[in-house]
């Protein structure tokens, strides 16, 4: 295993914590992101993590959100046509209840071309994409973890700047733990302090 650690860290001003290691920076004051949202970048390995609130999506089925919210990430992303899905399935949230029982996460992984900013197709790098989604019906939110896995840097794209052109160098090559088992720690570690946040919350 790699020789790295997650370490707690706050979200929304502390309402919200979870673990993911200390080389993910927070720019969600650097970047336009919306207050609903949270953004951590490590820019050494380009990769990403959002975690992000919002309205719950009642036309949604339970089971499918994640697969739902997925897809929904890639028409945003102008990647539906190439998006790969390559598992969905649930966690458990140990530190979170909801009720009696401890709340479930579902999950959802996928590979698709995506281009930053303003870059066209020319530019896309292609990555893995990891999604949880937590419904919080009694708060009617549903919570969107991602994190976003580099598997080849496109030469053009603006990525190739900061790491190099080509395929990724692997995590555990790199000495840090692989976006898998980050993703994982950051969804089963996720808790909530502040139910206020929620407007009321459950």
């Amino acid at each position: 295993m790699a020789g790295e650690s997650c370490v707690p860290r706050p979200l929304f001003g502390g309402a919200i914590s979870t673990a993911f290691p200390a080389r993910f920076q927070d720019v969600s004051n650097i970047r336009e992101v919306p207050d609903h949202q949270e953004v951590f970048v490590d820019p050494a390995r380009d990769e990403s993590l959002i975690f992000e609130l919002l309205d719950l999506k009642g036309e949604v089925d339970d089971a499918g959100s994640a697969l739902w919210f997925l897809r929904d990430i890639a028409n945003e992303q102008d990647a539906a046509d190439n998006l790969v899905v390559e598992h969905s399935g649930t966690l458990e949230l140990a530190g979170l209840r909801l009720g009696e029982a401890p709340a479930v996460a579902g999950t959802s992984v996928g590979q698709l071309a995506v281009s930053k900013g303003r870059q066209g197709r020319e530019a896309q790098n292609i990555v893995r994409l990891y999604l949880a989604n937590i419904r919080i019906k009694n708060a009617a939110t549903d919570v969107l973890i991602t994190a976003y896995e580099p598997l080849l840097i496109n030469p053009l794209s603006e990525s190739a700047t900061a790491v190099a052109a080509g395929p990724a160098i692997p995590a555990e090559q790199a000495g840090c733990l692989p976006m898998s088992e980050i993703f994982k720690l950051a969804v089963m570690n996720f808790n909530v302090h502040d139910w206020n946040l929620f407007n009321g919350g459950p």
